[in-house]
């Protein structure tokens, strides 16, 4: 009879935590996983259906975004993408206070990118928050992860990114394999119908080594929703209205195909072999824009 209750009392406990975390009830400490782990249990899925997530500018502790955060966790995703700023300075305090009441809960399948409010304080912030991840270091500010037929690559708008630097020497690297089956993504757009930033040039050799080896590309600092017309077959995206205010969209901008400017949401992605699919969801479920696109050959 002790046996049966203390299972009954172990089985409740259980309920009570998966409602905490699809309620999105306060903070929840994801478990660090070792990143072998991580790593296997992406290559499980290496043949089949993923679901990513992508939203930046966001971890400012409003209702607002922690709602986005809700609609994204509830919807149990393989991986998250985090195209940066945790408000106001990236500290660790605002990482605690900021961050993880957001999407804390889903750390461990998240790969980040460092936003300018984060970069300045780095090592006392995104360093040792990210580092804790999967059981050791983060691979460094640019990386690159393989799955469902597609590499996802996480580069860094706010270090040192000329055509000399490490970074494009690195990316370029990876990039001789040919085909075009990835998705890169950092925190400053290249390219942008914002009002308040808009095309970032200093960005041109990160897209210039894309350029033809890549289908999409992701960024956040703007706090809207955008998706631009191709330049050459790079689509670029742009999800930034995760809950840190709205910017305005210059809508005569003739590359614009699709801008949001008033809804907050987060961009869902379908990875699957040679195939993706896209779509910009705003708080409630509703679908403002959505996309697919087929790429040329594994990269692997």
């Amino acid at each position: 009879m002790a046996r049966l209750a203390a299972l009954m009392l172990l089985a409740a406990a259980a309920v009570l935590a998966a409602v905490a975390v699809g309620s999105g009830a306060g903070p929840v400490e994801a478990e660090a996983v070792p990143a072998s782990q991580a790593k296997s249990d992406v290559s499980k899925k290496a043949g089949r259906r993923v679901v990513v997530w992508a939203v930046g500018d966001a971890a400012n502790g409003s209702s607002v975004a922690r709602a986005v955060g809700r609609m994204i966790a509830s919807d149990h995703p393989d991986r998250v993408l985090y195209l940066g700023d945790v408000y106001p300075d990236g500290t660790a305090d605002d990482f605690k206070r900021n961050y993880d009441p957001f999407l804390g809960v889903l750390k461990r399948i998240t790969l980040p990118t460092p936003g300018n409010h984060d970069w300045p304080q780095h090592q006392q912030g995104y360093d040792p928050y990210w580092d804790g991840l999967a059981g050791g270091r983060l691979p460094g500010d640019h990386y690159a992860v393989r799955m469902a037929g597609w590499e996802l690559i996480s580069l860094n708008s706010e270090s040192s990114h000329d055509p000399r630097s490490e970074q494009v020497r690195w990316l370029r690297k990876r990039l001789a394999a040919g085909g075009d089956c990835r998705i890169a993504f950092w925190h400053r757009p290249r390219y942008s119908a914002s009002t308040v930033h808009g095309d970032q040039p200093d960005i041109a050799p990160l897209w210039e080594a894309l350029a033809g080896r890549a289908r999409l590309v992701i960024n956040g600092h703007e706090h809207d929703m955008q998706r631009l017309r191709r330049v050459g077959r790079i689509v670029p995206l742009i999800s930034g209205a995760g809950g840190g205010g709205h910017y305005g969209i210059d809508r005569s901008d003739p590359r614009l195909a699709f801008g949001d400017d008033e809804s907050n949401g987060a961009l869902r992605l379908v990875l699957k072999r040679r195939q993706v699919r896209w779509k910009f969801v705003k708080i409630g479920g509703e679908v403002l824009d959505r996309g697919r696109l087929g790429c040329r050959r594994d990269s692997r």
